[in-house]
């Protein structure tokens, strides 16, 4: 079976990201490694996913510069998997994501976890695009300007 295409060469910035991490495994990943999981075994046992996939998805963030490994804090022969500058930049996405799921996938009542701020204690505000004001910016009053 043949690679599939790469956004490598596109202009696209949404393409690009998507194809380091748009699958499901990535992101939980990375969302695994926002929540402290640093370890194969322990983001295995969280994510439920097969080894052979977990190697790959770590492997194809390590090359993106996501994550990084390092010994493992407490001195053993393990290795850990620690978010770079660049992963810990995917933040606003993760937390976007999280808070796009908190208001659609859930059913008025069900429970689901919710991020909370260390600080006061209460639910990360709710992320919305604003223009230069601070104002909420809806999607009909942008557009994407192509540039060389």
């Amino acid at each position: 079976m043949p690679d599939r295409k790469t956004m490598d060469d596109e202009p696209c910035p949404v393409g690009r990201c998507v194809d380091v991490v748009g699958d499901r495994w990535s992101l939980l990943i990375v969302r695994d490694a926002f929540d402290g999981v640093r370890r194969f075994g322990d983001l295995q046992r969280s994510l439920g996913v097969a080894r052979n996939i977990l190697s790959d998805r770590l492997r194809k963030l390590v090359d993106a510069g996501i994550l990084q490994t390092q010994a493992a804090s407490d001195g053993t022969a393990y290795q850990e998997y620690v978010l770079t500058n660049k992963g810990k930049s995917l933040f606003p996405v993760v937390v976007a994501l999280r808070q796009w799921g908190e208001r659609h996938m859930f059913e008025r009542g069900e429970r689901h976890s919710v991020l909370i701020d260390k600080h006061t204690g209460k639910p990360v505000a709710r992320m919305v695009p604003t223009d230069k004001e601070g104002n909420a910016l809806p999607p009909e009053a942008t557009h994407v300007r192509k540039v060389s």
